[in-house]
């Protein structure tokens, strides 16, 4: 590891070995290709906010890993990525647990192509893209996952009938949401009470950045 570290160093990849100092040889280059091919691809199709394609590494790949704060996936597992953008949370989950099954899915066929394309380049082989919706999906998973994609309420519509009966984690299959603002509305608006969990991601992660950032777990 230490070879790798001057050049990790340079594209903030320190900041990841901050919280995750166990990532092998293999994830650690994984992630340290990610900034740069962004970058290309952000040129040809913005699949990344301008502002923030120079923070990709707290805002972006970080911020999906405040997920693995609040669960391990096990092995085998199989997990959706709901409306995946550039591939958020998807891709760097998928990183961090290779055993596990990703599949991410946007109704954007551009940010899709840009989404296998990267899955490509690092050579990622737990995950697929799918240009697909929701509705479209018959498949079911133990997660579903997602980033800045809808209200509570449309997530929870859209998600709890692909969620699989059996349970292999600590906690039940449901839903697990990366927010911010004010969750406590959206809440507030369900329709009917859902077993929920709010973890402030400021709880693992101190960067300024993450101050009104949370994890949001709904139990299916």
């Amino acid at each position: 590891m230490s070879a790798l570290l001057p050049v990790m160093n340079d594209i903030k990849m320190n900041l990841l070995l901050k919280y995750f100092p166990n990532l092998t040889e293999t994830q650690l280059r994984q992630f340290e290709q990610l900034p740069d091919l962004y970058r290309a691809w952000n040129d040809k199709i913005n699949v990344i906010s301008r502002k923030d394609i120079d923070n990709i590494v707290e805002r972006h790949i970080l911020h999906a890993l405040a997920i693995a704060k609040v669960v391990t996936f096990v092995p085998g597992a199989e997990i959706l990525d709901l409306g995946t953008g550039g591939g958020f949370p998807g891709i760097p989950l998928a990183i961090l647990f290779p055993k596990t099954r990703f599949t991410l899915i946007d109704g954007t066929g551009k940010k899709i192509k840009v989404v296998n394309e990267v899955i490509e380049a690092i050579g990622l082989e737990n995950a697929k893209a799918k240009h697909s919706r929701s509705e479209e999906i018959k498949h079911h998973f133990d997660f579903v996952v997602c980033r800045a994609v809808a209200s509570l309420d449309k997530l929870i519509n859209w998600s709890f009938r692909l969620l699989k009966k059996k349970q292999s984690h600590a906690i039940p299959n449901g839903l697990i949401t990366l927010k911010g603002g004010n969750i406590q509305s959206e809440i507030r608006a369900l329709p009917r009470k859902e077993y929920i969990e709010i973890y402030p991601v400021s709880k693992y992660f101190e960067e300024e950045y993450f101050e009104e950032k949370c994890v949001v777990y709904v139990q299916g």
